[in-house]
């Protein structure tokens, strides 16, 4: 028998209608880090068991991280102990840049990925990166959901990099923090060094808002806050509390300058490898197990903004939210026309946030 440690070339594999709405991974036994997925004793029956690896860049708490738990145990329920996933949070597998070169080699079967390093595959998902486009978590999730709008985009990375991309989930709304004072308007933002993910936007943006970008891998961050490398960073409360960056930035400003999903990716060659049944098993399970993830980012939220205030995190809301939009509204524009893809999405984006205004 074929275990997905024998990874085998890339196929055309049979047809999929559509590419499922959103998705995550999982958890189950030790095995070797060195490959994607691979065969242990077990199973129903005694039979063989291939256990597929997930990495994500968050802790064990994160709620990317206990959805993926809980698919590692659908899917062994589904395939009758066949399969299963095991999670590795903290950058445990390596940084976002190594694990998606790990992703399309097929050494590592899922991982969650921000949309900034998903842009860097594929200049299009810039459409979901952009500051200020989305009204709603309710109006994310509208479009995130809308395989046909995302059919072609999802898909765009398998005969290049060998990734599909099975979902994207909500992941928050980013604001700024840092070490020095609140960020009130563009002004107070004026010279502090701030970090932002690795892509071209991302750097773009914060030039435009005034700050100083300083892209570099997450894990890195807190250390580079600590020894004032950096003076802050931007993105949502369970980042900024759970990578324990309020320890050393006590300004937390609501600029709500981004909402960017987050996506699951996976390898391609292995899931070609998975025989049509198990593979749509996994592919049934991920809608229900992405709005689990999307869900239950909404009460994490609350618990990580109360563990910052323990620490004397000051969060402000006196922020001048149109200042900075209209700022970067020329940027928007200029990339969303790109191409009619973009223009498409960005009317998709435009409808959802009408019809799921901000609370």
């Amino acid at each position: 028998m074929k275990t997905q440690c024998e990874m085998r070339p890339l196929q055309e594999r049979p047809s999929r209608t559509g590419v499922p709405k959103l998705v995550t991974a999982a958890t189950i036994g030790l095995l070797s880090l060195g490959l994607a997925a691979c065969g242990s004793g077990g199973g129903e029956g005694g039979g063989h068991k291939t256990v597929f690896k997930l990495a994500v860049s968050q802790t064990e708490e994160h709620p990317q991280y206990q959805a993926g738990i809980e698919l590692g145990k659908r899917l062994e329920e589904v395939t009758d102990g066949r399969y299963s996933v095991q999670v590795f949070g903290n950058e445990t597998l390596g940084t976002s840049t190594e694990v998606i070169q790990n992703v399309s080699d097929g050494t590592v079967a899922f991982m969650w990925c921000g949309g900034a390093n998903v842009e860097s595959l594929n200049e299009d998902f810039v459409v979901y990166n952009l500051p200020f486009v989305f009204d709603s978590m309710e109006a994310q999730l509208a479009v995130l959901n809308d395989e046909e709008l995302n059919h072609e985009l999802f898909t765009s990375l398998e005969e290049s990099k060998s990734i599909t991309v099975l979902s994207g989930v909500h992941a928050g709304q980013r604001s700024m923090y840092n070490s020095k004072r609140p960020i009130r308007t563009p002004a107070d933002l004026q010279g502090l060094k701030i970090r932002v993910q690795q892509s071209d936007s991302q750097v773009r943006m914060l030039e435009m808002l005034g700050g100083v970008p300083s892209p570099m891998s997450f894990g890195e961050v807190y250390s580079a806050l600590q020894t004032g490398v950096l003076d802050g960073a931007e993105n949502n409360e369970p980042s900024f509390d759970s990578m324990k960056h309020d320890e050393v930035a006590k300004y937390y400003s609501y600029t709500r300058h981004l909402m960017i999903p987050d996506f699951l990716l996976m390898s391609t060659t292995v899931l070609d490898d998975m025989n049509e049944a198990d593979r749509q098993a996994l592919l049934d399970l991920i809608p229900e197990i992405s709005a689990k993830a999307s869900a239950d980012f909404v009460p994490y939220v609350e618990e990580s903004i109360e563990n910052a205030e323990e620490l004397g995190v000051q969060f402000n809301d006196d922020v001048d939210t149109e200042a900075f939009k209209e700022l970067v509204a020329p940027m928007v524009d200029e990339y969303m026309s790109a191409n009619a893809l973009r223009t498409d999405m960005y009317t998709a984006i435009k409808q959802a946030n009408e019809e799921n205004p901000a609370a």
